[in-house]
């Protein structure tokens, strides 16, 4: 009976995590806000029918959201590719971090800086990644992190002629732009941001042992 109590709240974590309102969720789940609101407070009882439209929308399982005392730790959710990145997910559907192990091979076409909503942090397993952030052009190699607020004009990609692999996390809303939509390059002029580096004040990339690698 515990574990049902707890099922709208986990329901609402899951709907707030991607930034939907009642009416987003509800629209897509073609359900009213008003049912909708009543599950998450816990005030209907809720059917298989009433969760699975909501769950498919949400892309978790019924089960994610009651809880499990002997729930398998491991991640099992496969690879994707985009273009010429390979982005492997590290974490649950409907975990609070969202992590992704991403490759970009060095094949990637040129495209425009990306500006949207969101917040982005990365670091450089293997390979050397050139960062286009702002005004700036920076190389980051196996060691450097770098954070960012994605209302920076901003691009990523491989430098040189290898892949780079490196650990991505990003908030709610930088997840759905990177791996739920194709997202066209936008004209920077128009937008702006705040943004940095571990390490730094201004936005430049912090190395193993905290010196700058820019590229002018």
């Amino acid at each position: 009976m515990e574990d049902l109590q707890q099922l709208g709240p986990r329901l609402r974590a899951a709907r707030q995590q991607r930034g939907w309102t009642l009416d987003d969720l509800a629209t897509r789940a073609d359900m009213s806000v008003s049912t909708l609101s009543r599950l998450e407070s816990g005030k209907r009882q809720a059917s298989l029918e009433l969760l699975l439209p909501l769950t498919r929308q949400l892309g978790i399982r019924i089960d994610d959201l009651l809880p499990r005392t002997d729930q398998d730790p491991r991640v099992h959710r496969a690879p994707l590719t985009r273009g010429a990145m390979t982005i492997a997910p590290l974490t649950r559907e409907a975990s609070d971090v969202r992590a992704f192990k991403i490759t970009y091979r060095p094949e990637a076409p040129d495209r425009e800086l990306q500006v949207h909503d969101g917040h982005e942090w990365l670091y450089v397993l293997s390979g050397e990644l050139h960062l286009d952030l702002g005004e700036q052009s920076l190389v980051l190699v196996p060691g450097d992190a770098a954070e960012f607020d994605t209302t920076t004009p901003h691009r990523i990609r491989a430098a040189g002629n290898r892949p780079a692999e490196v650990i991505s996390i990003f908030n709610a809303v930088g997840e759905r732009v990177h791996l739920h939509s194709d997202l066209p390059g936008r004209d920077s002029s128009g937008s702006s941001g705040s943004a940095g580096v571990t390490g730094a004040t201004t936005p430049t990339a912090a190395g193993p042992t905290g010196e700058a690698n820019e590229v002018s």
